[in-house]
């Protein structure tokens, strides 16, 4: 358990929350097997429905031997809401990934949040699905995955009932690294009911990544989500945009 401590991660960043995870993001490209992953402390500046700053924490950690890959994403925020009021928002993901084909594997994963800014009480959500690797060059990868999920959402605007049903979950992912020290991943998600597709979500999330030495990388990265029916008086758009340091460990 030593490389718990080892990780480091301090950004300040101007943001506007959204509610779609990148899993995508919490990959760790390796070769080897065993334990990798990394933790975070994050200070925001941030403008939603109110201005607040906030202090958030994480953990990934993932688990790879031979086919099978093993993720696990945790997320906190501590949000201070004009100088003086206090919301809080966390994020649980648990993903598993069995690599049948060289350029194919199977997915299976679970989800739990809350953000109190955004009027979500409750969002819970299981999945699954093919991923696909569509490059075999090492210095640009293309993945695209086709999942469906069941979601249970209940909001706290005293106007939505609790909304249950599936939907299919669509992404489309790259990561270019023209040079040893310079890496761009981009990811972008289409989330619509399957008995509504009027009621959709649409994410991309973009990171530039710079490597400063060993296992420390500056990352700047810019998120968009658009959300047809979000909670009573929250907008459809939202944005993040944030820079600091990274530190990875295996």
């Amino acid at each position: 358990m030593k490389y718990f401590v080892i990780f480091l991660f301090f950004s300040f960043s101007i943001t506007i929350n959204g509610q779609i995870l990148n899993a995508e993001s919490l990959r760790k490209v390796t070769d080897t097997s065993g334990f990798s992953g990394a933790a975070d402390i994050n200070f925001s500046l941030k403008r939603n429905v109110n201005k607040y700053l906030s202090v958030s924490s994480g953990i990934h950690i993932q688990y790879k031997m031979n086919k099978h890959l093993v993720l696990i994403k945790n997320d906190f925020e501590f949000k201070s809401i004009e100088g003086n009021k206090f919301e809080n928002a966390g994020i649980s993901h648990l993903r598993y990934n069995y690599k049948f084909h060289p350029r194919i594997a199977f997915e299976i994963f679970t989800q739990a949040q809350f953000n109190k800014v955004s009027k979500i009480n409750f969002r819970g959500l299981v999945g699954m699905g093919p991923r696909f690797k569509l490059t075999t060059s090492e210095n640009y990868k293309f993945y695209l995955g086709t999942h469906i999920m069941y979601e249970q959402e209940e909001l706290s605007d005293g106007f939505t009932p609790i909304q249950r049903g599936f939907r299919s979950t669509s992404y489309l992912s790259f990561s270019l690294y023209p040079t040893e020290t310079l890496s761009l991943i981009s990811t972008t998600y289409y989330q619509p009911s399957l008995k509504d597709f009027g009621d959709y979500r649409l994410s991309n999330q973009s990171s530039l990544l710079i490597d400063v030495f060993k296992n420390f990388a500056f990352k700047t990265s810019y998120t968009f989500i658009y959300d047809a029916t979000p909670a009573k008086n929250i907008p459809n758009s939202q944005y993040n945009l944030s820079s600091g340091v990274v530190y990875t460990f295996d």
